[in-house]
């Protein structure tokens, strides 16, 4: 097992930000140009809701057996040659000439694009530990805002040239960027020499291990699918009756939550000074309070911004804490756990997307934002299982160490 030597400044961490961004960004295109997919591919407003559950799905899968082999195989070598990939499925799906290929493209885009949760851990493991959860916020700020003007870009772009001109675009910017990074990542070694069969199997072992593991998987899972019954709606709420806005209005709504960023780097720095629990149990209350702001957005465009904004907040106060916790359970296997905890927070991403199509096509607004304060609800009460176990870890420890210190 090879250790990695910090090598991590601030210009290489910006790249590596901008790279996650632009990675994850890709997976949101589709968010605010549903209703043009499907009047351009003359298909379903479900059909074309689904790319959306497909792009997730596909990130998941990705993240459950490529993303492990970050603890295999040389970081930089695997993160380009991801980018690459995902940047063809790009590629595909700005030519497509129907709903099916565009699913195609969006699933291949989705599953390569976890390049993004390469870099994270590869970023912890390149800064000092007393850098370490302010790296991880940086590259996540860079995750967030990629995705936020992914919506943006997205509509801006589809205003001037079509639906299908944010995704040729992305794939050629994809390129440049994977070629950047493999110019300015250092070299590194692999933390394994297991194979891959053996290291999917240390998998299980490591949710066996780790409880907090567990724990912050869930919580991460059930806070990203409240915010995704939003992603996969919002576009139907925003371009009918009272709003009537379009693709670009709708991108634009969507910089609402660019507040997200600033709090992705906020809660690393938190973290770094001890202040992880606060931040986390600010970030779940935030999450209940943003959908009664968003159910007045049904009528008001203003409380759907101050919604989205909050909701946002609250998705970046839990995760960053959430993956600054779990890095730390075992450092030569951060790749695996990562694995392990983004695999579940975007099956939760998707069910929850899956979940609110169901309520809009039953329910309307109404029935998306009861099944938002319902797994909201759900996350409370695994952010209070989670603090029980963290509580009795800090007993232990303190019982052979004498280590008082708060609960993380």
């Amino acid at each position: 097992m090879t250790s990695v030597r910090p090598t991590l400044t601030t210009p290489v961490l910006l790249l590596m930000a901008a790279a996650t961004g632009l990675c994850a960004g890709g997976n949101y295109f589709n968010q605010p140009l549903l209703e043009s997919i499907a009047a351009a591919l003359g298909t379903s407003h479900a059909a074309a809701a689904a790319t959306v559950t497909i792009a997730q799905v596909s990130y998941a899968l990705g993240l459950l057996f490529l993303v492990p082999l970050g603890d295999m195989l040389p970081q930089r070598r695997l993160a380009v040659t991801l980018m690459l990939a995902a940047a063809a499925g790009q590629g595909l799906s700005g030519f497509a000439p129907n709903i099916g290929v565009l699913m195609v493209g969006t699933a291949m885009a989705g599953l390569f694009s976890v390049a993004a949760q390469v870099l994270v851990p590869f970023a912890a493991d390149l800064a000092t530990p007393e850098r370490r959860g302010s790296a991880v916020g940086t590259v996540m700020s860079g995750l967030l805002v990629g995705i936020l003007l992914a919506r943006s870009v997205a509509g801006i772009l589809a205003e001037l040239g079509g639906w299908t001109t944010v995704y040729r675009v992305s794939a050629v910017i994809m390129v440049v960027i994977a070629v950047a990074l493999w110019r300015v990542l250092p070299a590194t070694t692999a933390t394994t020499r297991q194979g891959y069969g053996q290291t999917l199997r240390s998998l299980g072992s490591l949710v066996r291990t780790h409880p907090r593991l567990r724990s912050r998987a869930l919580l991460g899972a059930l806070t990203f699918a409240s915010v995704s019954a939003l992603f996969s709606t919002m576009a139907f709420l925003l371009s009918g009756p009272p709003h009537g806005l379009g693709d670009l209005e709708i991108g634009l709504v969507g910089l609402a939550g660019v507040g997200g960023a600033v709090a992705a780097n906020l809660a690393g720095k938190l973290a770094d000074k001890g202040y992880g629990a606060r931040t986390t149990a600010a970030g779940v209350v935030g999450l209940l309070a943003s959908w009664g702001a968003l159910a007045a957005g049904a009528s008001s465009l203003l409380w759907f911004v101050v919604g989205m904004l909050l909701i946002d907040l609250a998705l970046q106060l839990v995760h960053v804490n959430n993956q600054n916790i779990v890095y730390t359970l075992d450092p030569a296997a951060r790749s695996r756990l990562n694995s392990v905890y983004m695999t579940t927070y975007f099956a939760g991403a998707a069910s929850g997307s899956a979940l609110g199509a169901i309520a809009w096509t039953n329910a309307d607004w109404t029935g998306v934002c009861i099944l938002g304060v319902a797994l909201g609800s759900c996350a409370v009460v695994v952010w209070a299982v989670d603090r029980r176990i963290a509580a009795g870890d800090d007993k232990t420890r303190a019982a052979s160490t004498g280590d008082v210190s708060a609960p993380r």
